[in-house]
């Protein structure tokens, strides 16, 4: 590959992500936080809604790992902001 006019032979890389939250970035994570509030309310749902307690407990344990999930990404959120 010839280089072109300008460049020279290394190319700067980054050694980490730049500590910036793009607005696309933050629109992601808005909608991660949607997304796992939302699986948290229908999981709950669901669990009131069942007879079986087996399937209620893996509807409770899947509500629990959403609504932990939105915590983590919540706190990271804060974590940047502050």
């Amino acid at each position: 590959m010839q280089q072109q006019p300008g460049q020279s032979g290394q190319q700067n890389m980054m050694m980490e992500p730049p500590k910036v939250l793009s607005t696309k970035d933050q629109l992601y994570l808005s909608d991660m936080l949607n997304w796992n509030l939302t699986a948290t309310k229908k999981a709950n749902f669901y669990a009131g809604q069942c007879n079986d307690n087996d399937i209620k407990s893996a509807c409770q344990r899947v509500a629990q790992m959403h609504e932990n999930h939105y915590q983590t990404l919540l706190s990271l959120l804060q974590q940047h902001t502050q």
